[in-house]
């Protein structure tokens, strides 16, 4: 697989626990923040082109967000 094309940025919050946690993975893997970040929103999208609305539903559960229908 070629690697992809970096031409944008993504910019958002979160808490700060789950800052520390992205962060205490990227140290113990040895990579950087982003590149963990990448990695895991890569992974959600391949599980919501899976599941659909299934996968995404359970993931804004966990996070307390309310879904509109």
């Amino acid at each position: 697989m070629a690697p992809m094309k970096k031409d944008t940025r993504l910019t958002f919050r979160v808490s700060s626990d789950l800052k520390r946690d992205v962060e205490a993975i990227a140290v113990r893997e040895g990579q950087s923040v982003a590149r963990i970040c990448e990695a895991f929103i890569m992974a959600g999208s391949d599980a919501y082109k899976r599941q659909g609305t299934k996968f995404l539903r359970l993931m804004l559960g966990r996070l307390g967000t309310k879904t509109t229908d």
